[in-house]
């Protein structure tokens, strides 16, 4: 261990780069900070999701006025497209996109795996299809830390097999002993000195699975670790009881994240667990659809209740939506399907997703955290649609795949 945790003081990791400055009473939930090359960042921190190099109708100006300091990209999408040699000839990621904070990326497993009809995967490493012309792949540990590499990101993720939900126990087995073997070929690939690597937790909902992972994960002393595999079709319940369970086997001198996984209850109840950091697509994909968060839950600004309403969508928020258009003219936007409306509902979810997470970081500074998620969930109201979404997105998306290469 690199330091001593202090309760109401700070905790230095060294080279690790991550301080804890407080703990919630009675519950594991924690603030924290994340050094990187490219600044700090407060954690618990949900991260707005950037695939292909942007965050879907945003500039990164937009995202700096938003408050964000840390972003996601996917090695899988840039390695497709536009190539990583043309983003490293550019000057790495940061500058290819003009973002001048920090960056995570994804090594692409998830994306990778989502193919599976399309793919031949072994020890070595997996054999693919790309989703956008048909041509064929070979990603390895080494390949995926490489490409990272040569993106420029400040953390890097390791390559993983990332089972389905739904997978039976010897599918599971086979998935946390290969991500055990590819998470020591990437640690061993690794070359950048400025550039930190997760490891990732598998084991579908088998909590002994999950413990063996976490076990030979956090052996290697990884500079973080994360949770992978859930959010992919099962209950939330099984999710919650996964968390629970796994991130206590997690050191808690590094930071633990929650991939994929953005239903604000579900960032709720994950912090009360000890997770830090948060990534998903589910903010930014409902605001496409007409979804917009407020203080009591996510409702369609395409309701005709919305259609005469002179106030901002949600009176408590102060994003640039909410500050300068009523809740009546984005209404008006998404039904004549003008562009300006997947915009503002972006920018509004992606600040609701910001300042919730502002506000769980005061309350646990505060020592008010208990009071602040028995508050959260008896005024925030889960759609059932939302539900869906949160816990189908990954399938929707396998089916999208699919669909894209049978056609090809």
């Amino acid at each position: 261990m690199d330091g001593i945790l202090r309760r109401g003081g700070p905790l230095t990791i060294g080279s690790h780069c991550f301080s804890i400055d407080h703990a919630a009473a009675n519950l594991a939930a924690r603030t924290g900070r994340l050094e990187t090359a490219h600044g700090s960042v407060d954690t618990p921190v949900f991260m707005p999701v950037g695939s292909q190099a942007t965050v879907k109708s945003l500039t990164p100006a937009d995202l700096r006025e938003l408050g964000f300091d840390l972003i996601l990209g996917n090695a899988y999408h840039l390695y497709l497209r536009p190539g990583v040699d043309i983003v490293q000839a550019a000057g790495g990621l940061h500058r290819f996109m003009a973002w001048d904070r920090s960056i995570l990326t994804d090594s692409g497993g998830f994306q990778v795996f989502s193919l599976a009809a399309l793919r031949s995967l072994d020890d070595r490493g997996v054999t693919f299809r790309s989703h956008i012309d048909g041509s064929e792949h070979l990603l390895t540990p080494e390949r995926a830390v490489e490409i990272q590499e040569a993106l420029g990101s400040d953390i890097c993720m390791v390559l993983d097999d990332v089972p389905a939900g739904t997978s039976d126990p010897r599918r599971l087995a086979e998935a946390v002993d290969r991500t055990n073997l590819w998470a020591e070929r990437c640690q061993r690939a690794k070359r950048r000195q400025d550039q930190l690597m997760f490891a990732i937790v598998q084991g579908g909902g088998d909590i002994e699975l999950r413990r063996r992972s976490a076990e030979t994960l956090t052996a290697m002393d990884f500079a973080g670790y994360a949770v992978g595999g859930l959010s992919v079709g099962e209950p939330k319940h099984v999710m919650r009881a996964v968390l629970q369970d796994v991130v206590p086997l997690l050191p808690v001198e590094r930071p633990r994240y929650l991939m994929g996984v953005g239903a604000p209850e579900d960032l709720v109840e994950a912090v009360s667990c000890g997770v830090d950091m948060f990534d998903c697509v589910l903010p930014t994909r409902v605001a496409r659809n007409g979804g917009v968060y407020t203080r009591t839950g996510r409702m369609s600004i395409r309701h005709s209740s919305f259609r005469t309403m002179d106030g901002p969508v949600d009176p408590g928020c102060d994003c640039y939506a909410c500050r300068t258009f009523s809740a009546a003219y984005i209404h008006h936007l998404f039904r004549c399907e003008e562009l300006l409306a997947y915009r503002l509902a972006t920018v509004h979810n992606l600040r609701f997703m910001w300042r919730l997470m502002r506000d769980m970081r005061a309350s646990i500074r505060c020592g008010d955290f208990a009071l602040f998620r028995e508050e959260f969930h008896g005024r925030y109201r889960v759609a059932d649609e939302e539900m869906r979404l949160s816990q189908g997105a990954a399938r929707a998306q396998l089916v999208r795949n699919r669909g894209r290469l049978r056609l090809q």
